[in-house]
């Protein structure tokens, strides 16, 4: 039984009515030298206790959108919108407050956590010394807080005096997710983390974020380009491309019958062990060169429904619900009913 059959559904209902912990709204970012927005419009939510997932290829814009959300801009990057985490506007705030925000309110899970954690220093210093620096707490204090949150993913309070090279990398995953937990987070940013892991390992971190997300009722944003796993931990799903959102909804309703063009490549391009023997589905083409202007819908050039209409007017967003009183789904795409055909018919 995956995470999302044991978890999704009363985290779908319970996130139709929550407030959002995260509310991202009309979010552009440019970086100098190129001719487009890099980010180009996003609109996201995520409410307490949903997991979200955000997929698409590399270079879409994913990893921009997370980072966005605790301020962490590339050199020259602008960047305008909403990005209200707990109903702040993190875009707005000034350093003391985004330092409160990255020390408490949202945390960020990075993909490598080799990369992250000083390998001449012990666990138990890495996890403690945000919580001593920024909130001022007693060493006893935070290394019993370090020390529940290590049993909480999966591991016992000796990890705190063992050093990086001791652990593997699974284990080293769950001190990542155990140093984000420190400060109580009502937000969870999750960065491709588990996409260095093999697949059993992988399989357990999804289990125990989604556990943790029950536990502690925090809201998460896993961003990945797994759409296999984003299917398994998630209740909603953005798909983005060229950093804009092209199509949005429940999880299941999403998979089951996508209606944007690029989300069913992406579905026919993702192994599967039932599929016919032979190469795999790819998409024709390359992503949109961020030094061109856009005119139209990015994805028209690679795009098999792709009409005239598509190369010269960008499509507007257009919402579509599953039957009476179903969740929303939301596509911007010229000719969404023809996938949607295309997909009842595959």
């Amino acid at each position: 039984m995956n995470t999302r059959d044991r978890h999704g559904s009363s985290a779908s209902a319970d996130s139709a009515t929550a407030s959002p912990v995260l509310d991202i709204r009309g979010l552009r970012l440019r970086l100098p030298r190129t001719a487009r927005p890099v980010l180009d419009g996003v609109d996201l939510t995520v409410a307490a206790g949903e997991t979200v997932a955000l997929v698409g290829e590399s270079g879409s814009g994913k990893t921009l959108t997370s980072r966005s959300v605790l301020r962490l801009l590339p050199p020259g990057a602008t960047a305008e919108g909403v990005v209200e985490v707990a109903g702040e506007d993190v875009l707005t705030m000034n350093a003391v407050r985004l330092r409160a925000l990255r020390t408490g309110t949202a945390a960020m899970i990075f993909q490598d956590p080799r990369a992250a954690i000083n390998p001449l220093r012990r666990i138990g210093d890495f996890l403690t010394e945000s919580l001593r620096l920024n909130t001022g707490t007693p060493a006893e204090e935070a290394e019993r807080r370090a020390g529940e949150m290590l049993v909480a993913v999966g591991l016992t309070p000796a990890a705190l005096r063992r050093h990086p090279g001791q652990l593997s990398g699974g284990m080293l995953q769950r001190v990542m997710i155990a140093a984000a937990l420190m400060g109580e987070p009502a937000l969870l940013l999750a960065d491709e983390a588990t996409t260095a892991l093999d697949v059993t390992t992988q399989a357990e971190v999804v289990a125990l974020l989604g556990d943790l997300r029950d536990r502690f009722g925090t809201g998460l944003l896993f961003v990945t380009h797994d759409l296999g796993l984003a299917a398994t931990i998630s209740d909603r799903v953005y798909v983005m491309y060229a950093g804009r959102i092209v199509e949005t909804g429940p999880a299941d309703a999403l998979f089951a019958r996508p209606r944007h063009p690029y989300t069913a490549a992406l579905l026919a391009a993702t192994p599967r062990l039932d599929a016919p023997r032979g190469r795999l589905n790819a998409i024709d083409g390359q992503p949109p060169d961020l030094r061109a202007e856009l005119r139209g819908c990015p994805f028209a050039p690679r795009c098999v429904h792709a009409t005239a209409l598509c190369t010269e007017e960008a499509p507007e967003d257009r919402v579509f619900t599953d039957g009476p009183g179903g969740p929303a789904h939301r596509v911007a795409c010229h000719h969404s009913d023809r996938v949607r055909e295309g997909a009842d018919h595959g």
